[in-house]
């Protein structure tokens, strides 16, 4: 009797190597930190995707004021709102973290040529914008009825990437509290003062970077 073969296991869908094979209208680029890759009222006619590093998303009112509205991790898009008929970025985005950027630059075009080829690709991207759709509705709730010591917990949270993957991550070394407070929608000061609480608490730790512990949901879910 022959020994049953093995069934080959089924490879998983890797956008990475996909985008970079779709041919013209792509492009690899590199960013250092704090570099803009695009800024608010440029043509949005192409979509990054985000090989390693962290993007932060910035909007500007018309008086001058800015505000972070996200900070997007790698295996992620940015400026995906070229394919819904957006003719100009509503926000701007720049690199974030210490170490170099790495994007995928795929031209409007080709990116939509992409989706209607391979279908794993476009439902990956759906389920990324369904995921971040929730994440905007889940920040105005936040917004509405919760504190601000609250919603700078979950802004940590989300920073480590609490829930995925198991273990949270190191939080962005050297995110200023500027940038937490306009995440936030609070002051500076009110940033600081909780954030030194939490420490005192052993909710985060600093040790070169920020550090953010399971117990810090206490905060988030206390009512």
């Amino acid at each position: 009797m022959k020994a049953a073969v093995p069934a080959k296991k089924k490879c998983e869908f890797d956008p990475k190597a996909f985008l970079a094979t779709i041919g013209d209208g792509r492009k690899r680029l590199t960013f250092s930190a704090r570099k803009m890759i695009f800024a608010q009222g440029d043509p949005a006619n192409a979509v990054f995707y985000i090989q390693r590093g962290k993007v932060r998303l910035t909007v500007v009112s018309k008086v001058g004021k800015e505000a972070t509205i996200g900070i997007v991790s790698e295996g992620n898009f940015v400026g995906e709102g070229a394919l819904a008929g957006q003719l100009l970025r509503i926000g701007s985005a720049a690199a974030m973290t210490d170490c170099d950027l790495d994007l995928l630059r795929v031209d409007k075009k080709a990116m939509m040529t992409a989706l209607h080829r391979e279908h794993a690709l476009s439902d990956l991207f759906v389920a990324y914008l369904l995921a971040r759709n929730i994440r905007y509705e889940e920040d105005l709730v936040d917004q509405l009825f919760n504190s601000s010591e609250k919603r700078l917990a979950r802004v940590l949270l989300l920073l480590a990437h609490f829930g995925k993957d198991g273990v949270p991550e190191t939080v962005v070394p050297k995110i200023s509290q500027e940038t937490l407070a306009e995440m936030v929608g609070t002051t500076r000061s009110r940033v600081s003062f909780f954030m030194n609480r939490f420490r005192k608490l052993g909710f985060i730790h600093y040790n070169g970077a920020l550090e953010v512990h399971s117990s810090l949901l206490n905060v988030v879910l206390h009512d």
